[in-house]
């Protein structure tokens, strides 16, 4: 079976713009004639048909952003929410937030129905099992179609579009090179697993800040975590099985449930044990002891985002040589977890 050609690749293939592409099919007297007979014969011998994605987003704009997250357990996705909304109703436009819930097969489902006339364009971040399978092609097929798409937190290098993340690396560094200058040694690690892009990239980041300062890697002191909701009794058996001074964890469920699992085992946060994790939310504030934790900035990152997003959708030409990563600045808030 051939591959249905799309707009872009006609495009790309007449070294015209996707704009002149779209115009020509619709035979716009804004197009030469040569032109436009070219590129419908090019679409005739490809046997282009446009689909229902590039029918809606040309013939109506709604003023509605579609925003997907994968998950709502972690207080980050609220705060860049809020930041999406914040900036889009100041520019007059709506939101609609759906939930992957880590599916990949809900996150397709939510764009296909979305991307169907009810929005202009996404905000999303890739669901865990999407990451998994690194299958994109929902994805590319509306970029391909010409609705712009604003990936945040977790994005991927195969996918050609606009970005806002933090450097996630960097930011685990300095929280474990913090815990290093404390004088910690013994630093275990709970993360995700690998093919969770942030999660790699903290992994990352704490096993630099080891080597960088001449500290022994130890893989039994690195806990990957694919199932969240049941996480509880691995990061015991990682606090009571192992004599370590200190943990660095890529969430704040996971640092509150290290918090947990010391209490329960009589071991003293922060006087024999510290603790950093990652999201400044309302866990981390109000937990005992409080948490000290990177802040994501996740309303910051929420508003780029939009005024990302909206950009793409004001402006007059497609650009899609020039496409932009935002990196936003995180910092470390201390707290009583650490000494």
């Amino acid at each position: 079976m051939k591959r249905k050609v799309t707009l872009k690749q006609i495009a790309k293939e007449l070294d015209v713009s996707i704009s002149t592409v779209s115009k020509s099919l619709k035979d716009s007297t804004e197009i030469s004639e040569d032109t436009r007979l070219k590129v419908q014969a090019f679409a005739k011998l490809y046997n282009y048909k446009p689909n229902n994605i590039a029918l809606s987003l040309k013939n109506k704009k709604t003023k509605t952003i579609g925003v997907i997250i994968p998950e709502i357990v972690h207080h980050f996705f609220a705060t860049v929410i809020s930041g999406i909304e914040h900036l889009a109703n100041e520019n007059g436009y709506n939101v609609i937030v759906c939930l992957s819930d880590e599916s990949f097969d809900k996150e397709v489902i939510n764009m296909e129905m979305l991307a169907n006339g009810s929005i202009d364009g996404f905000i999303m971040s890739l669901s865990k099992e999407t990451q998994q399978k690194r299958d994109f092609h929902h994805i590319t097929e509306i970029i391909n179609q010409g609705m712009p798409v604003v990936m945040f937190d977790r994005v991927s290098n195969d996918i050609l579009c606009d970005k806002v993340i933090i450097d996630d690396n960097l930011a685990a560094f300095n929280a474990v090179q913090t815990l290093i200058e404390k004088g910690m040694k013994k630093i275990a690690l709970i993360t995700t697993v690998d093919y969770v892009s942030v999660g790699k990239l903290r992994t990352d980041g704490y096993i630099k800040a080891l080597k960088t300062n001449d500290l022994k890697v130890n893989n039994e002191l690195i806990l990957k975590i694919e199932d969240i909701d049941n996480c509880e009794n691995l990061i015991e058996d990682l606090i009571k099985n192992n004599k370590i001074d200190a943990v660095f964890a890529v969430n704040e469920l996971f640092a509150v449930t290290a918090i947990k699992a010391a209490s329960k085992h009589n071991i003293k946060v922060p006087e024999e044990i510290s603790v950093i994790g990652f999201t400044d939310g309302i866990i981390s504030k109000y937990a005992s002891p409080s948490i000290t934790t990177v802040s994501q900035n996740g309303i910051k990152m929420g508003e780029k985002a939009a005024k990302m997003l909206i950009e793409r959708l004001e402006s007059d030409e497609w650009d899609d040589e020039h496409f932009k990563t935002e990196v936003i600045e995180t910092h470390l808030v201390e707290r009583e977890s650490t000494k």
